[in-house]
């Protein structure tokens, strides 16, 4: 069933008050006002859906490169810009790819937004909670996280996706491993804990009745702002040491992928119309993500004529660096691969403006249903990869979101 729209008090208030992205002047004095919802298996294209209800709003969701900073009056009520987050089976979908396993967390929307106002006046604020059961509000304690699959499970996927690339059937996939841990008491702690990481571009919080995600993640899906567009592909990680850099800059078999994943993206950009010639402005910048080294490039374009939402989220999604190349064929072998599905993870979440689009990618992305909390850990996998090494690669990504989680101090 289609949820079109929904008033805001059908709206969790988000734990942090912060959504991803959200611009900083906002965070302070904006209100949820109407939000939208578009579960996999709902009729429609979601990012018509999607472009048609910001449309409605009073976002400029059919021509993303008009500058303009004014915030839009609907009635009595100042529309600042919305939250938007699409899964990445959203993203499959838009893309006309194959869908794999369902979510392990359906109450969550595989398309949401919420448009939000500056106003005065007060709101109503939804009473509803994450808490694990009722007596447990004050404390907070999590279970022994469960994989979906075992480390050797992991790397016999690995081991397929290389022989798939053998064939010549791919040339990359990205794959990627759920874990869940029940948990007891109030989540929202918990979840700024993961928003505030170091590294965290998109660090944040978004809900909804029955759930809530909040993510750590460094990597543009997207940005749309002064006339350009912009993706940021992450690709290759080492642990944040002298040495792990030094190799890091050093590995062959990571700046391979790193190319790979560029070109992707470039392509990605080009065949959106209304763009003008793609050029990489950085090529394998290293950043650092907690205790992390990765290596990241800037990929743009021009934008020279009208580019609406619908068609760009299209292009974009699901996002090269959490997919694999070709897109389409390396999407086809993960709904082959992982037994869960990617729910919040390898999707986006951002804000949407009046001057700007900025979308992260929801890698180091969490969710919590009321009962379980959800994390998701990967890679990319190239005939040079050791499964081994990619096993303890999605670890060392996944180990900074379950300590915040738990409150356990970083070494």
């Amino acid at each position: 069933m289609l949820h079109a729209t929904g008033p805001v008090d059908h709206l969790l208030s988000t734990p942090s008050g912060a959504p991803p992205a959200a611009p900083a002047a906002c965070q302070a004095r904006h209100h949820a006002l109407r939000a939208f919802r578009w579960y996999r298996g709902d009729p429609g294209d979601p990012a018509e859906l999607l472009s048609g209800f910001l449309a409605d709003n009073g976002l400029p969701v059919r021509n993303l490169g008009r500058t303009d900073d004014k915030n839009r009056t609907i009635g009595d009520s100042t529309i600042c810009g919305a939250a938007l987050y699409v899964s990445a089976d959203a993203g499959s979908v838009m893309a006309g790819a194959v869908l794999g396993a369902p979510s392990p967390v359906p109450v969550v929307p595989d398309v949401y937004a919420i448009v939000y106002e500056h106003s005065s006046k007060s709101r109503h604020k939804s009473d509803f909670t994450l808490s694990s059961s009722a007596g447990t509000a004050s404390g907070w304690s999590i279970g022994a996280w469960r994989d979906s699959w075992t480390r050797d499970e992991h790397a016999h996927a690995v081991e397929q996706v290389r022989a798939a690339i053998g064939r010549g059937d791919v040339y990359q996939v990205n794959v990627v491993g759920h874990a869940a841990a029940a948990y007891r008491g109030d989540p929202a702690p918990a979840l700024r804990r993961v928003a505030a990481l170091p590294g965290a571009r998109y660090g944040g919080v978004l809900a909804g009745p029955g759930w809530a995600l909040a993510t750590a993640s460094p990597e543009t899906l997207v940005e749309v702002r002064d006339g350009r567009v912009v993706t940021r592909p992450i690709k290759g990680t080492r642990p944040a040491t002298e040495a792990g850099l030094r190799e890091l800059l050093a590995s062959a078999k990571e700046r391979a992928e790193h190319v790979m994943i560029v070109d992707l993206e470039r392509n990605d950009l080009a065949r959106l119309p209304g763009t003008g010639p793609v050029r990489v402005d950085e090529l394998f910048a290293v950043r650092r993500w907690v205790g992390l080294w990765q290596a990241e490039s800037v990929v743009s374009a021009p934008l020279d004529g009208d580019v609406g939402l619908a068609d760009l989220l299209r292009a974009i999604c699901p996002g090269g660096s959490v997919t694999g190349a070709p897109k389409l064929a390396a999407l086809s072998r993960i709904a082959e691969l992982e037994p869960v599905g990617r729910g919040v993870s390898m999707g986006g979440a951002g804000w949407l403006g009046h001057d700007h689009l900025d979308l992260g990618l929801t890698i180091r992305t969490v969710a919590a249903d009321g009962a379980r909390l959800h994390a998701w850990a990967g890679g990319g996998i190239t005939a040079d990869s050791d499964p081994i090494a990619e096993v303890d690669e999605a670890a060392a990504k996944a180990a900074p979101i379950r300590a915040a989680l738990a409150s356990v101090t970083l070494p």
